[in-house]
Formats: structure tokens, sequence, C-alpha cells
């Protein structure tokens, strides 16, 4: 387990399944795109055994073969319905506690995502909590591939003279471990996102169960009443 949080001055949040819960609405949405080409529906345990990136490869996992619909048909008509039941989904227990206690110890904090910019955007001033973050980054399109680049971005803007090691960044997949090495900087993640636990303990880092254990955690580091 990280037992140092409080030394990393930057938190680079991951989004989707980190701090917002729509594992539930996702896994559903899939069911109905497979509903509809006549495939077999997956359950949620399965969902988070399968799910991962690019998505175009999760796709494939979950029974499409792309070949009645494209994925760029099958993800448009995902987004669709996601678009239209997102505000449906919750912030995870203490997201709000655990951002403002960071905020006390006067650490910055910035959000990296695979979700569409402007939407990013939005979202997160619909759950009021874009105070807290100095710089947002998402990708400019809906197909939720690597955040690779926007994370050399964004760390060039943390630290325009190069890397240093008071960074930290949380997420929920092995694609964030996968960013975070790819810009050197280390890694936390949280087991109830899109990914199980099982497959996030292989993988050699810090795992926490939730959000209210980070908070925890958090408290019990910087003796916070």
């Amino acid at each position: 387990m990280l037992t140092n949080i409080l030394k990393y001055d930057h938190i680079i949040w991951d989004w989707n399944g980190t701090l917002l819960n729509d594992v539930e609405l996702c896994a559903s949405i899939m069911n109905n795109l497979l509903r509809k080409e006549s495939l077999p529906e997956i359950s949620l345990k399965k969902y988070r055994e399968i799910f991962t990136f690019p998505v175009e490869e999760y796709y494939k996992l979950a029974g499409h073969n792309f070949e009645k619909n494209s994925f760029e048909i099958l993800g448009r008509e995902f987004m669709v319905e996601y678009e239209d039941n997102k505000l449906d989904c919750a912030l995870y227990p203490f997201v709000k506690e655990s951002m403002q206690l960071l905020k006390e110890k006067g650490k910055k904090q910035y959000l990296l995502s695979a979700y569409k910019h402007d939407n990013l955007e939005g979202i997160i001033k619909s759950f009021k909590i874009d105070q807290y973050f100095e710089h947002i980054a998402g990708l400019d399109n809906i197909y939720a591939g690597s955040k690779l680049e926007l994370g050399k971005e964004m760390i060039n803007k943390i630290n325009p003279n190069g890397i240093d090691e008071n960074i930290l960044l949380i997420g929920d997949t092995t694609h964030d471990l996968e960013v975070a090495r790819g810009i050197g900087i280390d890694c936390l993640l949280i087991s109830s996102g899109h990914q199980n636990k099982e497959r996030l303990l292989k993988l050699g880092i810090p795992v926490m169960n939730n959000i209210a254990e980070f908070k925890e955690a958090l408290i019990k580091e910087g003796n916070i009443n």
C-alpha cells in the first residue's frame, strides 16, 4: 500500500471509474449494444474482467466482431446513451472530502481522462468539483483511445523544467499505470472502478479498495481531524 501520499505535491486524477461511479451504466449500455446485434450479454463481473484500453479491444472481448456495425458506429451509439444517462451516476463516496483534504494540504490537483474534453468540462461543473482542478485534459473524440499524449502535455504544464518525483496519478485501470510509466510518475490504483482488484494486484503497484480507504489514509497520514 502507498504509505506516503502527502509527499506528492501534484495529484493527477482519472475520471471515469475513479471519481465518477459509472461502471454499471457502462456495462448496461454495452449489453444494450450486444442485444441489438443478437449477441450474448455480459455480467458486471465479466465486464470488469475484460474492460481495457483501447476501448475497441474491449468491444471485441465483449463479443463484437464489427461485421454488422463498425466500432465507430457502435461507439457513437454507446456515447449517445451514455450522455443521456451520465448524470444519473454519482461520484464515489468521499470524493469531494478527499479532494478538499488535499486542497487544505496545499496539493495541486489535475484531471486526465479518455473522456471527450468538452463533455469532461461540463460534467465536472455539474458535480461541482471543477474548482479543485488546476487543469483538466480530455480527448478530442468519443472513442476513448490512449491518453498518454495528453499525459505528456500535462506533465509539461506541471513541470516544464523536467519530470520530478512529486507527481502521483490515481486511476482505476491498467491503462492508468501505462500512462504513469510513460510519463515517468508514480501511480496508485483504486479497485472499485472499471477493472477488478485481481487484475490490478498483478501489476505490482499500490492498490486501494476505494476512495473511502484513500480518504482514511490521508487522515491518518496527515493527522487531519
